[in-house]
């Protein structure tokens, strides 16, 4: 069966006071709403792991995630942070490949492969990220493009390290423009990846793979997008930043 995940990504938001704040909220809300069965992660900024990590680590349904990592073990790169420094922090959870990385970094699908290899090794959980812009949606392109960056970025894991790895599917156009890709679409694309995961993996451990959804995900349609049936959740970018909003997504399903 697979696990429903809400995942929140606060990208460059919340000082520490805010960002424990926050975090204590959402833990408390949690504690006292949110029903078991639920796998809640916050991608906190690398500032916030290890004292998020310390206040959410009494709720096994209270995760931490960092939103990168470095390609590097350790040496000599000033400014990146390693795995086994994010784990040492007690966080669980890698975001990877985030629309923001590929585009202001360029952050190509093989840098990405490096990642996943590296946070697997670690123990850590990567949350791939993958999704189209509008201009290769619009020309009628986005599925093939999509199932090469999982070609590229996963298809060299072994079916044990696959099933490791939660997937979040991010309409580029959606994000961050109050656009919404309508349940239809967004289930569509979960579909399809679900089956491409297949030709590779088998259906078996596709049918096992938690496929989020990305893309302006909000109280008022989360019931309606989760409830398809191949979206397991969410990544909640500006709603993950309000407890409230945040935790009513977690209880959307």
């Amino acid at each position: 069966m697979r696990k429903k995940i809400v995942a929140g990504n606060w990208k460059l938001n919340n000082t520490m006071d805010e960002g424990l704040k926050l975090a204590s909220e959402i833990a408390n809300m949690m504690n006292d709403e949110v029903k078991d069965g639920v796998s809640v992660v916050l991608g906190t900024p690398f500032i916030h792991l290890n004292a998020v990590s310390n206040l959410t680590k009494t709720n096994k349904n209270l995760n931490v995630a960092a939103q990168d990592c470095s390609t590097h073990e350790s040496g000599a790169y000033t400014g990146d942070i390693s795995v086994a420094m994010i784990k040492s922090t007690g966080a669980s959870h890698v975001i990877i490949g985030h629309s923001e990385r590929r585009e202001y970094h360029n952050e190509t699908n093989t840098e990405l492969a490096t990642k996943v290899d590296l946070a697997l090794k670690e123990g850590l959980t990567p949350i791939f990220c993958c999704g189209e812009s509008l201009d290769i949606r619009e020309s009628g392109n986005h599925e093939a493009f999509v199932s090469q960056q999982l070609t590229e970025s996963l298809f060299h894991l072994s079916e044990e390290q696959m099933s490791k790895v939660v997937i979040a599917y991010e309409p580029i156009w959606a994000i961050g423009t109050g656009v919404t890709a309508s349940s239809a679409q967004a289930q569509e694309m979960h579909k399809a990846l679900r089956a491409h995961l297949a030709t590779k993996f088998g259906d078996s451990l596709a049918e096992n793979t938690s496929i989020l959804y990305g893309g302006s995900c909000k109280p008022g349609n989360a019931k309606e997008l989760f409830g398809q049936a191949d979206i397991d959740g969410g990544l909640i970018g500006g709603a993950s930043l309000k407890s409230r909003d945040f935790v009513d997504i977690a209880n959307s399903f």
